[in-house]
């Protein structure tokens, strides 16, 4: 287990307007223990309580119930929260959107290889965004901060942030940053961002990986499969079946964007494809994310 806490965004907000040089300004990580996105009507005293909460030694969750109970506006129910760090040796994570956050919002929480994250968004462009960036950071293999990225790359769509439809760009800025157990606070390992204006046209998220890319090895551009799972999934390409080598409590066939097409709560070795027109899927499972090939 690295310990390796990291955050990453991106907004419609335009920066250089407001005079903000610093693209990770909602973004508090604390290396070895946790991570704190506080955004949605982001007000710095609530992160500033969250900070304090993080260094009595609050669980995830019991910030976020501290932060919603003691909002520095008494007005919690604008406010969008996602926390990961650990208890211990475990990682967990939280997550909290406000009922008045601006459509579409929502936050989804999760683990992978020991890892947890939240991933939450608002005036999004659907449900959608949400689940590519999460299909892709389960996808990808390597470093957390290649796991970031690619959970950035899931929400590379014009208009992501509804905002920045006219701008031609899923944002304006977008940031990343990871720390090692012996950074200092306030010193990630990695911080890397870019931000650009209003009307400039550019997308940030692109802008970002070319940064990154340049200094580390992340491939983002095609879904790898887990270790040892080649031969769980049977046949592929399929036409009208897939088959498991082993039934599976959870199944969901997504498209290459994170839209699921169906799913499966009970324990099969079977999924029927039959409908699904031709093409390229993930095939998500408890254990497991695969790529498959649809071909009738």
């Amino acid at each position: 287990m690295t310990r390796q806490v990291g955050s990453a965004g991106a907004s419609c907000v335009d920066l250089i307007a407001f005079g903000i040089t610093d693209a990770s300004f909602l973004s508090d990580i604390f290396p070895d223990s946790c991570s704190i996105n506080t955004q949605a009507a982001y007000q710095p005293g609530n992160q500033e309580n969250a900070r304090f909460r993080m260094r009595e030694g609050d669980t995830p969750e019991q910030i976020i119930e501290f932060i919603k109970t003691h909002d520095i506006e008494d007005n919690p129910e604008i406010r969008q929260y996602g926390i990961a760090g650990f208890i211990g040796k475990k990682a967990v994570a939280a997550g909290f959107t406000g009922a008045n956050c601006i459509n579409y919002k929502q936050h989804i929480t999760g683990t992978i290889q020991g890892i947890a994250y939240s991933i939450q968004g608002n005036i999004l462009l659907g449900k959608h965004i949400l689940d590519s960036m999460e299909s892709r950071f389960r996808s990808t293999n390597g470093s957390i901060v290649c796991r970031l990225m690619a959970a950035l790359q899931g929400a590379k769509v014009i208009g992501a942030d509804t905002r920045c439809a006219a701008n031609n760009s899923s944002s304006l800025f977008a940031f990343v940053k990871v720390a090692k157990p012996t950074d200092s606070y306030g010193k990630p390992s990695i911080f890397e961002s870019y931000i650009t204006y209003n009307g400039e046209m550019v997308e940030p998220i692109d802008e970002l990986q070319k940064i990154i890319d340049d200094k580390i090895e992340c491939n983002t551009t095609f879904i790898k499969d887990h270790e040892k799972s080649y031969n769980d999934v049977f046949p592929n390409p399929a036409e009208q079946r897939i088959s498991f080598a082993k039934p599976y409590n959870f199944v969901s066939l997504r498209s290459l964007l994170g839209n699921e097409l169906m799913h499966n709560n009970n324990s099969s070795q079977t999924l029927d494809i039959s409908a699904v027109p031709n093409g390229i899927y993930m095939l998500i499972t408890d254990t497991m994310l695969k790529k498959v090939i649809i071909q009738h």
